[in-house]
């Protein structure tokens, strides 16, 4: 694959490396007296040098050696000081909307963490937009140095024919990006039957990507590590970022893919996988570290990558494999070690220094040879993006967003009226920390001729409005876990980002959504006929275009807002968009209804 993530390709500057090299030509940059992270041998070299021409690295200093015959007259010297050196970190799935601000500006956050490249689904936004969306996206990423390699996402909807998007993906739309300079591989399949059955919609994109020779990334949720996982990396898919468990990430491993192991703001799932390296004699060359989802507020106090390096650390995993999992790893995974992932000859000059190998404190990022960060802080500031009239005009809600509709008929799947005070109905459970809901059958209360939560129980009603083609669907069901008395809402809902509302009065959902529908999506909180906190996304109704600490001041206002309602969750805003995505098991509320995730069939709310 060609690499166009480079400031020049290696076939145009090989000659001058070659003379850099051999001191014939000074270098532009020379790292002094580094001790080198050696992702190729797992190693730390004293005392290393590093030249860097044309935006890659010409000459390591290693073994004795120094970079002295590669440094002229106008050739940057840094002096590394014993401080350590490895390659630039990447995130193998990230979704960058997750962050609720566009690419330019997340690149500005993340950055000065050590990171140089990520890997990413922008599939959030096409959800809502399309292709339209997924250009304007990526004209925004191509002003900052941050190397934003796009795979496009695979399932808009995520299950066809379970829930409303505002846009359609197809096998003609992928092969339209497969040319695109910026695409590098296809968004994570999360249709697991579609795959399992050969349906023609998923094998077909699939297939487009194959034949541009690019990445395949995955999205296996099937509790089945023999045939269906078999099958299912069979297809071509390389990687998986979906494991829970230990055993699902290392029979992963053991049948070829790339397991993904995830930790970001709310899916927390490093500490059980760590054990799949601590307690195995495994080479690692096949796992990456991942974060899929990081709310604003988790990049501007804690970091990314730089974050999940701590973590692992701190999980038992040695500190030159975590590296390793974030870099060469990555590039492996995705077919583009020619050109990333280490620092070698030949190799981009994406750098970092550090001041050790467990807090991994970045000092110094380097993209393509350029001091791109230093000290916690961007050297570039990008102003706004003109983002187009349609990507701020997304909220289209037909349905009429009064109290009255958040009544849930006490009727049967026949229509009948239930009888008695009690109904036995369907519960999606969330616990913190976990992408999966447990479907529970609990008894709430018939008021009315109505089905009512039970706040004393942690049973609130759970409403989706479809808002992107004012079609006035919605469906109703149950929630619980989330411990709060009022109402949330957000259009923040994976993946067809509808409209999405839980509570325990139908003032407050009614309140809390028409605030949504008026300000263009985001996120709020309301109690008592009061707001506690809001997020105002209106770039899709996932996005705002403040600064990304603007940003995440509001989100820990929300987060804030949340604690006092009785929420101990972390990030629980991501925990409950998690709600509508009918691609997880057990269950999960769309638009049109329940859906029953393994079997993938809608099932009535009432048990009968």
């Amino acid at each position: 694959m060609l690499n166009r993530f480079c400031k020049s390709p290696l076939w145009e500057c090989n000659r001058t490396l070659i003379r850099v090299a051999q001191g014939q030509e000074p270098a532009d940059l020379v790292v002094r007296h580094a001790r080198l992270v050696s992702v190729t041998t797992h190693e730390v070299l004293e005392d290393a040098d590093i030249a860097v021409a044309a935006g890659r690295v010409a000459y390591l200093g290693i073994g004795g050696h120094t970079a002295e015959h590669c440094i002229g007259e106008k050739t940057t010297v840094i002096d590394a000081a014993g401080r350590y050196v490895a390659p630039g970190f990447m995130d193998g799935h990230i979704h960058v909307e997750s962050a609720m601000v566009g690419p330019s500006e997340y690149a500005r956050a993340v950055v000065p963490h050590g990171t140089t490249g990520i890997y990413w689904d922008p599939h959030e936004a096409m959800n809502v937009a399309g292709l339209p969306a997924l250009k304007e996206l990526i004209r925004d990423s191509e002003r900052v140095p941050l190397k934003c390699m796009v795979t496009p996402g695979s399932c808009v909807p995520a299950v066809p024919g379970f829930e409303d998007t505002g846009s359609k993906i197809d096998a003609k739309d992928i092969r339209e990006t497969m040319g695109w300079d910026a695409v590098v591989g296809l968004g994570e399949m999360m249709n697991d039957p579609g795959v399992l059955s050969c349906d023609e919609g998923p094998l077909s994109e699939m297939d487009e990507t194959l034949k541009a020779d690019k990445t395949l990334t995955g999205h296996f949720t099937v509790p089945d590590t023999d045939r269906q996982l078999n099958a299912y990396i069979a297809s071509g898919i390389s990687c998986c970022h979906e494991s829970i468990t230990r055993e699902e990430a290392l029979a992963k491993l053991r049948l070829g893919q790339y397991a993904q192991l995830r930790e970001g703001s709310a899916w927390q799932n490093l500490e059980e996988l760590a054990h799949v390296i601590t307690e195995n004699n495994i080479d690692t060359r096949h796992v990456n570290l991942v974060s899929d989802d990081n709310h604003p507020e988790t990049l501007v106090s804690e970091g990314h990558i730089d974050r999940i390096l701590r973590k692992a650390v701190g999980y038992g995993i040695d500190p030159v494999s975590a590296i390793q999992m974030v870099t060469i790893n990555v590039a492996d995974c995705f077919g583009m070690s020619r050109d990333l992932g280490s620092v070698t000859p030949g190799k981009c000059a994406d750098l970092v220094i550090l001041e050790d190998l467990k807090d991994f404190r970045v000092t110094h990022t380097f993209i393509d040879g350029e001091l791109v960060a230093q000290d916690g802080a961007a050297l570039f500031s990008p102003e706004s993006y003109p983002w187009p009239n349609f990507m701020f005009n997304s909220m289209h809600v037909g349905a009429d967003i009064k109290p009255e509709i958040f009544r849930i008929p006490a009727v049967h799947a026949d229509g009948s009226p239930i009888a008695g005070d009690r109904a036995l109905v369907r519960v999606m459970t969330s616990s913190a920390g976990s992408t999966i809901t447990k479907e529970e059958h609990l008894e709430v209360p018939v008021v009315d001729g109505c089905l009512e939560g039970s706040p004393a129980d942690d049973i609130l009603k759970a409403f989706v409005f479809e808002r992107h083609h004012n079609t006035g669907s919605f469906a109703y069901g149950f929630a619980k876990g989330f411990g709060i008395h009022g109402a949330l809402a957000q259009t923040v809902a994976h993946d067809a980002h509808n409209l999405l509302v839980i509570g325990d009065n139908d003032e407050d959902m009614a309140l809390a959504a028409s605030l949504l529908v008026d300000c263009g999506g985001g996120e709020v909180a309301v109690e008592d006929g009061k707001v506690l906190g809001q997020v105002k996304l209106p770039i899709l109704g996932l996005m705002s275009p403040k600064s990304v600490e603007e940003v995440a001041a509001e989100v820990r206002g929300a987060e804030a807002a949340w604690a006092k309602m009785g929420c101990t969750m972390p990030s629980p805003f991501m925990t409950m968009a998690l709600l509508s995505l009918a691609c997880i098991p057990d269950l999960r509320l769309t638009n049109r209804g329940y859906v029953d995730c393994h079997t993938y069939q809608f099932v009535p709310v009432v048990v009968e």
